[in-house]
């Protein structure tokens, strides 16, 4: 059997006498997007600092490319990158020092011309040598991501990436991640809005009050409801249409 991007068995945390993860089990493959849904407090950003070294379990196992994370922590992080729920850019300097920088701290041997890559893998070559402060939500969104991409980590993690954005920055993400998704990268993606993990995830798990409720294909979930039953009804626009629509952007199918 391949070795998995990520596995996890009975992971448990508790911080004092609240119980944040409870026993929880996950596989997930290399070179796909992986969704964990969840509303606030769920567990999602605990498990996530536990997969990227920032947050000891207090028990189970979890390992990442094959490393555990809790005896091999250098090198788990060698083969992964996070980004959080805010942008990390120093909005002082330009996109492209903002990638520099990250390179010349992963000790690349040419951290100009792997910026000018990814300026350009990310359609932000235009954009280069502006502050980032003068960006978009979702130029600095993608910037970010971009920044976690120095080095070509193996497994990405991605924490609400697109909180807090317009409907127009927020499909701008999509496509980054599809764009991931589509080079091998591995993903986990935590999200609060169902719609992201239908358009991007390969898989889905349902992660409530600390545990895995049910984890399957968009497909495979589906089945587990009533089978659906015909109606002709006249389907109205969302409101994200309607603003897509009138602000002339292309809605992401």
């Amino acid at each position: 059997m391949n070795t998995a991007a990520i596995e996890v068995r009975d992971l448990r945390k508790s911080f004092k006498d609240v119980t944040v993860l409870d026993g929880v089990d996950l596989r997930i493959e290399p070179g796909t997007v992986f969704a964990l849904l969840g509303s606030n407090g769920a567990g999602k950003t605990t498990l996530v600092r536990i997969l990227s070294t920032l947050l000891r379990a207090d028990a189970g196992t979890a390992a990442v490319d094959g490393l555990d994370v809790a005896r091999d922590a250098q090198g788990v992080r060698a083969a992964i990158s996070l980004t959080g729920q805010f942008a990390a850019v120093d909005g002082r300097l330009s996109g492209r020092e903002n990638l520099v920088l990250i390179a010349r701290l992963r000790h690349l041997r040419s951290p100009g011309a792997a910026a000018d890559e990814l300026l350009a893998r990310f359609s932000l070559t235009e954009a280069g040598s502006r502050r980032a402060d003068t960006y978009s939500g979702g130029m600095r969104r993608r910037l970010d991501i971009a920044m976690s991409l120095v080095g070509d980590p193996r497994v990405v993690f991605l924490d609400e990436p697109t909180t807090g954005l317009d409907p127009e920055a927020r499909q701008e993400v999509w496509r980054t991640i599809s764009r991931l998704a589509e080079s091998g990268t591995t993903v986990l993606l935590t999200t609060q809005y169902l719609e992201e993990a239908e358009q991007l995830a390969d898989r889905i798990a349902i992660l409530h009050q600390g545990r895995i409720l049910v984890e399957g294909t968009l497909a495979e979930l589906r089945a587990l409801l009533p089978p659906a039953h015909t109606e002709y009804v006249v389907k109205q626009p969302s409101l994200e249409e309607i603003f897509l629509s009138l602000t002339q952007k292309d809605i992401v199918p």
